[in-house]
């Protein structure tokens, strides 16, 4: 079930909303408008057997930490 992003042309609030089917109908939650404009959203996913190596991994080691080589930071 995807999450979108919308902006009421209304009000101009821009909101986040479940949505579990397409003729589901959905509607401002600050003004109940219906005149709503969906946004692109932005996302983040992680490749299966992928590494993420973050600015902290690359330097030796994790900054959060007294290991220096945590599950956390690899």
């Amino acid at each position: 079930m995807p999450i979108f992003e919308y902006q009421c042309q209304k009000c101009t609030k821009k909101f986040e909303t479940l949505v579990m089917s397409k003729n589901e109908v959905v509607q401002c939650p600050e003004c109940g408008s219906g005149e709503l404009k969906k946004l692109l959203s932005l996302f983040g996913f992680k490749p299966a057997g992928s590494r993420f190596v973050s600015s902290s991994t690359s330097s030796g080691g994790c900054t959060s930490c007294s290991t220096k080589a945590c599950s956390s930071c690899h």
